[in-house]
C-alpha cells in the first residue's frame, strides 16, 4: 500500500485542493477587486475599461471551462491543477508588469485560462475521494480557500499599496503570482488522480444508493443530460451576480460609500471571515437536504445582499450586506461540484463541473463589462448592484424548477 492509497489521504488531498483554490480564484480573481481602485489610477482606466479587464479575465476561464473538465477526466486532476496554476502564476506576475489597458486585458485572460484549468480540475474531483453523503461538505471545504483569500488580501494590499505608493498594484501582482506558482508544485507533489479511502471503497454512495442511470463513462452523457443542463441555466444566475458584487465591491465603498482604502479592505476581510465557514456549512446542508433546497435558499440571501449594498450608503447596510454574502458567497460552486457528481458519478464529475461552468463562465464574462458601463452612463455602480440582485431571484426560481431528486442524497 503506497502512502497516496492509505485512508485518509483524502484529507491531505482536500488540504492542497482547498490551497489551489486559494490561488486559483482567491489570488487570481478576487485579488483584482481589492486591486482596482489603484490599479485604474496607474493605468488611466475609466470604468468601462476596468470592467473589460475582469471580462478578459473570465472570459479566459471560460475558454478553458469548455475543455477543462474533459482534460481533466483524461489526463487526471494532477497535471491540470499544477499546470493551471503555474500558467496563472506566471500571468499575473506579468500583469503586474503591465503599461497599459490592452497589455493587461491580454495578461488578464490568460491569468483565467490557468485558474480556470486549476479551478474545474480541483471541483471536480471530490466524487472520486468522497462519498455522495460527504461531497457537498468536502466540496465546501475547498472552495473555502477563496475566503482565506478575501482575508489575507483584505489588509494586505493596502498595506502594500501604502509602502510601494502609486506603484503599489504592481507589487501586490508579483506577490499574487509568486503564490500561485509555489502552490503549483505543492499540488504536484501531493495530489494524485484516484483517490482510494476505506469509505470511498466500501459505501461509494451515500446509505448505499447506487449512481443514477446517468452515471456512465460517456462523454456523450454529460452533454445529452436534461439535469446538468438544466444546473448549468441555475448557474449563469450566480455567475452573472455575483461577479459584478466581488469585482466593484472596494470601488463602490471608495466612490459612493465614504470609505477610504484601508476600511474597505477591512471590510472585504470582514466578508471573507464571514465567508471562511459559508462554503462547507452549505455544502453540509445539501448533503442533508438537497442540492435543490439549499441553492434556493443562498440565491434568496444574495438577492437581499446585492440589493442592500446597491440601495444604501450606510456603513452598517454596507457591513450586513457583506457578512450576509459572506456566509453564502462560496456555497453555490461547492453545491455544483457535488450535484455534477450526483448526477453523473466521480469519473464523469470533472467534465459535468467543466460543462456547466461553461454557462457560469458566460454569466461571469459579460457581468462585469455590462456593469461598468452602466456606472459610466449612471455615475454609480448602485443601479448595476440592483440587476446583480434581480438575477439573483432568477438563480432562485431556476432552482425551485429542479428535478426533486437533483443532487438529494436522502
Amino acid at each position: 500500500m503506497t502512502f497516496a492509497t492509505r485512508p485518509g489521504y483524502c484529507w491531505i488531498v482536500l488540504a492542497a485542493g482547498t490551497l489551489a483554490v486559494f490561488a486559483a480564484l482567491g489570488l487570481a480573481r478576487f485579488g483584482y477587486s481589492v486591486v482596482l481602485p489603484s490599479m485604474q489610477a496607474g493605468l488611466a482606466l475609466d470604468n468601462t475599461q476596468a470592467g473589460a479587464l475582469a471580462t478578459a479575465n473570465l472570459a479566459g476561464y471560460l475558454t478553458m471551462a469548455a475543455v477543462g473538465g474533459a482534460l481533466a477526466s483524461h489526463l487526471g486532476p494532477r497535471l491540470v491543477i499544477a499546470a493551471g496554476l503555474a500558467v496563472a502564476g506566471v500571468a499575473m506576475v506579468m500583469t503586474g508588469l503591465s503599461d497599459s489597458f490592452y497589455s493587461a486585458a491580454a495578461w488578464r485572460c490568460l491569468t483565467g485560462v490557468g485558474s480556470g484549468a486549476a479551478n474545474i480540475a480541483v471541483m471536480g474531483m471530490w466524487a472520486a475521494w468522497f462519498p455522495a453523503n460527504r461531497r457537498g461538505f468536502a466540496a465546501g471545504i475547498a472552495v473555502s480557500g477563496s475566503a482565506v483569500a478575501l482575508i489575507v488580501v483584505g489588509p494586505l494590499v493596502p498595506l502594500l499599496l501604502k509602502i510601494y505608493g502609486p506603484g503599489g498594484w504592481r507589487s501586490c501582482w508579483y506577490l499574487f503570482g509568486a503564490a500561485s506558482v509555489i502552490i503549483a508544485v505543492l499540488c504536484l507533489l501531493l495530489v494524485r488522480n484516484r483517490g482510494v479511502t476505506s469509505i470511498s471503497l466500501s459505501t461509494p454512495y451515500a446509505a448505499g444508493t447506487p449512481p443514477s442511470p446517468a452515471a456512465t463513462s460517456s462523454w456523450v452523457s454529460v452533454y445529452r443530460s436534461r439535469a446538468v443542463w438544466h444546473l448549468g441555466l441555475v448557474y449563469v444566475a450566480f455567475g452573472f451576480s455575483y461577479i459584478i458584487f466581488m469585482t466593484f465591491f472596494v470601488k463602490h465603498l471608495t466612490t459612493s460609500g465614504g470609505y477610504d482604502r484601508t476600511q474597505a479592505g477591512n471590510l472585504f476581510m470582514v466578508m471573507g471571515w464571514a465567508s471562511l465557514f459559508g462554503g462547507f456549512l452549505w455544502g453540509a446542508i445539501s448533503d442533508r437536504i438537497g442540492r435543490k433546497q439549499t441553492l434556493v435558499m443562498v440565491y434568496l440571501l444574495h438577492a437581499t445582499s446585492f440589493a442592500l449594498f446597491g440601495m444604501s450608503s450606510s456603513p452598517v447596510c454596507f457591513t450586513i450586506s457583506a457578512v450576509l454574502y459572506g456566509l453564502s458567497a462560496f456555497s453555490i460552486p461547492a453545491i455544483m461540484a457535488a450535484a455534477c457528481g450526483d448526477v453523473l458519478g466521480p469519473k464523469m464529475a470533472p467534465a459535468a463541473l467543466g460543462f456547466v461552468t461553461l454557462f457560469f463562465g458566460i454569466g461571469q464574462a459579460l457581468a462585469p463589462s455590462v456593469a461598468g458601463i452602466i456606472a459610466d452612463i449612471s455615475g454609480s455602480f448602485s443601479a448595476a448592484f440592483l440587476l446583480a440582485s434581480g438575477v439573483a431571484l432568477l438563480g432562485a426560481f431556476g432552482s425551485i424548477t429542479l428535478a426533486s431528486g437533483t443532487g438529494s442524497s436522502n
